[in-house]
């Protein structure tokens, strides 16, 4: 793609963000969306591979779907109350409409079914956009909405999103596709604590963003899209390799790592808000997606490729690995020891 169109699109997808997480308006919201969805579109298609053109196509449609439905839901509240900011949200139906709108925007069951494919149809480094950028203005609205919205549906939407983003992620091959149920599966996270403690999804938000941000830049270093391709990594890019391995396991929320920290606060909340059956609930169905994180490590670290012959292996990049990685990775891994200083933060 030509360097000017690429500054004008990433320019247009800061700008669209910039717009929609700063705007008190309904009207100036929902174009920032717009901005951010026209932007993202030749990002996808770039490659103008048919899988290529098929991804920005849905991811049009759906994309537009939500912010029709965000406009209605708008129009609606305004049309009832007379009012246009955006936390002045009150109408019932009106809150109904926008939380299907904003799940739609998000990738959260039962609006779940464009993410993957168009994930899959991205290049790795858009795919790392529609994953973290592209869904910070919709949680950014769900911010502000939070106190409108109905609790129960966004719990039964939360404890869908983990199981089927855990159950359908495990028979893929694709890393791509792993990583956007991968992505549904959090976003159940998000979306189970937004009604009860705001901040505490931002802050999942955020190290989820961190997290994958690191897998897939690993990824894109070691030109990785298939399971296939993983499993002969280790013997060229052992340290990457490592990496990946360590922030896998921390995205997966074990103790030692950085993951832990969102979902330990978000089940010591929901047990505060008497909701300890919930909290159990989609703890367990976590460890549907712990099983693929531990098969990604597997196939990143443990496997080697079959060789008859006694050569020497290559160990080394021919290209030196970028310092943003080992700065991602460290922070991927190691924030749960300042937990309370960034929890003073929050």
């Amino acid at each position: 793609m030509n360097p000017q169109a690429k500054l004008i699109f990433t320019s247009s997808l800061v700008l669209g963000t910039t717009i929609t997480i700063s705007s008190n308006h309904w009207i100036t919201a929902w174009a920032g969306l717009e901005i951010n969805t026209l932007a993202i579109l030749p990002l996808i298609a770039k490659s103008h591979h048919p899988r290529a053109i098929e991804a920005a196509t849905k991811y049009f449609l759906t994309q537009a779907t939500a912010s029709a439905l965000l406009l209605f839901s708008a129009m609606m509240n305004a049309w009832h109350t007379g009012q246009w900011d955006i936390t002045q949200l009150t109408h019932p139906t009106a809150c109904l409409i926008l939380t299907s709108a904003l799940a739609m925007k998000l990738g959260l069951v039962p609006f779940h079914f464009w993410f993957p494919e168009v994930l899959q149809g991205s290049p790795l480094t858009t795919a790392l956009l529609l994953s973290t950028l592209m869904k910070f203005p919709p949680i950014t609205l769900l911010f502000m909405t939070s106190p409108s919205l109905n609790p129960t549906l966004l719990t039964y939407m939360a404890i869908l999103s983990t199981a089927l983003g855990g159950w359908m992620g495990l028979n893929q091959t694709q890393i791509r596709k792993i990583l956007a149920f991968s992505s549904i599966s959090h976003l159940g996270w998000m979306a189970i604590i937004i009604s009860y403690n705001p901040k505490l999804t931002l802050l999942n938000f955020y190290l989820y963003s961190l997290i994958t941000a690191t897998v897939f830049l690993i990824l894109n270093t070691m030109k990785t899209s298939k399971l296939s391709t993983l499993m002969t990594t280790w013997a060229k890019t052992p340290a990457l390799s490592s990496m990946l391995l360590l922030t896998l396991l921390s995205l997966a929320g074990l103790p030692p790592f950085t993951g832990f920290l969102p979902k330990w606060l978000i089940i010591q909340e929901l047990t505060k808000q008497s909701m300890a059956p919930a909290a159990t609930a989609i703890s367990l169905l976590s460890l549907l997606s712990l099983f693929f994180y531990l098969r990604l490590a597997y196939c990143a670290t443990i496997t080697l490729p079959p060789h008859t012959t006694n050569h020497m292996k290559q160990w080394h990049t021919t290209k030196p690995t970028h310092p943003t990685i080992a700065i991602l990775t460290t922070t991927s891994t190691m924030l749960l020891p300042i937990s309370p200083l960034i929890l003073t933060t929050v």
